[in-house]
């Protein structure tokens, strides 16, 4: 099999064997938890681009800077192609499929029908990044990210920066993600909304505040502050909430800040990279059958072993993808996809 990359796994067994011993320890240390935590389905998925060994956990996912006018995708060659990326399709479909609400599949291999889009200004919340298009979800999770911003002010917080929801018919990203498929995701920044409406210029623009030190250990008491705690702690215990992922560092200053009801905190997960931004899950609608939960969190609070297994510096970073995995097809995706992507 010659995938551009290797002509044979002999080439592949032989790069293997190039790396030095510490090295290809903390491959193999590496892989084997990425296989661990996904088939635990604690993580939204694992990376599926290379990553370098070196790169700290935290700048593995920043918020890229958007576009005044972005220019739109060109016209694909050959759209009804098996081959064609699904990718590539449903990032050129700028509306959402008519009919009623249905999240179709799982979080990182699905779709999504009858999608609501988030105003760009709310009582309580921003929409981030508009130039990207993604401010589009289920109907549940468009009154989640309400009920958070007005419970969010309560405790202190200004209002909600919203980042990446989910595409106008949900499916794989061109970039950025692996979930956020099925109009259950949402990013929400480590910022607070400012006292003002922004420009396009500053949607576009800024950036969200990276609130975990520079050695990875810990958050950054320059930046930190106890009311992001109470923030998580808010979404955590909303009911329609199954996860929230975040640094393992953010997780750590959580546990330490939880004080004695430490139940919510079971839903706080480590991942790679969410130093800017938390990533909020919510559960499967009533009204999606076709809608895959994933398994229940682990009973306990995580912050023993799991999270100081995080915290080592051997696993800060996922392990690199040897060999690059084309864009998943439409085979590779609920049927129901096919009709509502290639729909007008």
């Amino acid at each position: 099999m010659n995938d551009g990359n290797f002509s044979s796994g002999s080439i592949l067994l032989k790069s293997l064997s190039s790396l030095g011993g510490a090295a290809f320890a903390e491959l193999c240390l590496s892989l084997a938890l990425s296989v661990v935590l996904l088939l635990a389905g604690l993580g939204p998925v694992l990376p599926q681009q290379a990553q370098p060994i070196a790169q700290d956990m935290d700048t593995i996912d920043p918020t890229p800077p958007g576009s005044i006018n972005p220019e739109p995708l060109p016209p694909l060659e050959n759209p009804n192609s098996p081959k064609t990326p699904a990718k590539q399709l449903f990032a050129r479909k700028l509306t959402p499929f008519p009919g009623p609400p249905l999240s179709i599949g799982g979080y990182a291999n699905g779709c999504l029908a009858g999608a609501t889009v988030l105003p760009i200004d709310g009582a309580s919340w921003q929409v981030m990044r508009l130039s990207r298009n993604r401010n589009w979800g289920h109907p549940n999770l468009i009154a989640f990210l309400e009920r958070l911003g007005d419970n969010a002010k309560k405790i202190g917080w200004n209002g909600l920066l919203i980042g990446d929801m989910a595409q106008p018919r949900g499916g794989p990203m061109i970039n950025g993600h692996s979930s956020h498929q099925i109009g259950l995701d949402a990013d929400i920044w480590f910022t607070p909304m400012p006292d003002h409406v922004q420009s396009r210029e500053e949607r576009e623009f800024s950036f969200p505040v990276d609130v975990v030190a520079k050695n990875q250990q810990d958050v950054d008491p320059e930046v930190w502050t106890h009311t992001r705690t109470d923030l998580i702690r808010t979404a955590a215990q909303d009911p329609a909430v199954t996860r929230i992922f975040v640094n393992s560092a953010i997780k750590k200053a959580m546990c330490r800040e939880s004080g004695p009801d430490r139940t919510w905190l079971a839903k706080v997960r480590p991942w790679y990279g969410h130093a800017e931004h938390f990533h909020v899950r919510i559960a499967c609608p009533a009204d999606s059958p076709g809608c895959k939960s994933q398994p229940p969190v682990p009973a306990g609070d995580g912050c023993g072993q799991e999270l100081d297994y995080w915290i080592k510096r051997a696993v800060l970073v996922p392990a690199p993808s040897l060999i690059p995995k084309p864009g998943i097809t439409l085979a590779g995706l609920p049927p129901a996809c096919k009709g509502i992507v290639m729909a007008p």
